[in-house]
């Protein structure tokens, strides 16, 4: 219907310029020689009439469309959105299945055990001769001198000094086995020993004259270098006093 009108509309107005250009062709339309004024009065009324026809029908299209067309935007944008929700639905789906079948793989890999070596207890290292020997001396100086510690530290040296001495002897085992047997752990007192014996000794080893009274000095004091030189010593200078 709005096509009608508009092409009413537009010979109205081809109408009314012609009438109003050369109103004598619509003299034998309207039995009466046209003018331009009635030309235009008829043509222009004609004209707006169509024009305002041809607007009222329009104008529910016009208005409706736009409606028409947001509703269709509106279905478009509802039908991408649940579209787009339906695909991240399905990628969600598939990333957890894919996950799920990474897991199910890795349990079903059989991981060796780790076996767990303990390491080997550590074996103590036992202390040599000479660090038993140097708590026994540290220990033995604290007892013979309490809390004066400036004289427990002389003794304790003391001692380790004459201890590591007595070890680097290796001559005349027998005297310094014999030192030992009588001073223990005393090794100030092994060494002054051990000395006054093997000097001793080296003496008496010396000695030719009146070697019966030596004889008998050995007999009286047997081993006992010591002795052995002073009783030889007594005995000679008593002899000559004869």
């Amino acid at each position: 219907m709005d096509n009608l009108f508009l092409l009413l509309f537009l010979a109205s107005v081809v109408t009314l310029v012609i009438g109003l250009v050369k109103p004598s062709v619509f003299t034998r339309f309207l039995q009466e020689r046209a003018t331009r004024k009635g030309t235009a009065i008829i043509f222009g009324i004609s004209t707006i009439t169509f024009f305002v026809l041809f607007g009222i029908t329009t104008e529910p299209t016009s208005q409706t469309q736009p409606v028409i067309q947001e509703n269709r935007v509106s279905e478009s944008a509802e039908v991408d959105k649940q579209t787009t929700e339906l695909n991240n639905e399905q990628s969600q789906s598939q990333q957890q299945q894919e996950v799920a079948n990474e897991n199910n793989n890795i349990q079903e890999v059989e991981t060796p055990k780790e076996t767990k070596t303990t390491p080997d207890a550590e074996v103590p290292v036992p202390k040599t001769d000479r660090e038993n020997m140097l708590v026994i001396l540290k220990a033995d100086a604290s007892s013979k001198w309490g809390n004066d510690y400036g004289m427990v530290k002389y003794e304790y040296d003391n001692q380790v000094q004459a201890y590591d001495w007595v070890v680097a002897q290796t001559e005349y085992p027998d005297i310094m086995t014999k030192a030992k047997s009588k001073w223990s752990n005393d090794y100030g007192m092994v060494k002054y020993e051990y000395n006054n014996q093997v000097e001793a000794y080296k003496w008496i080893s010396a000695q030719t004259e009146y070697l019966d009274i030596m004889t008998s000095a050995k007999q009286k004091w047997n081993d006992d270098y010591g002795m052995v030189k002073y009783e030889y010593n007594n005995q000679v200078e008593a002899y000559k006093s004869l």
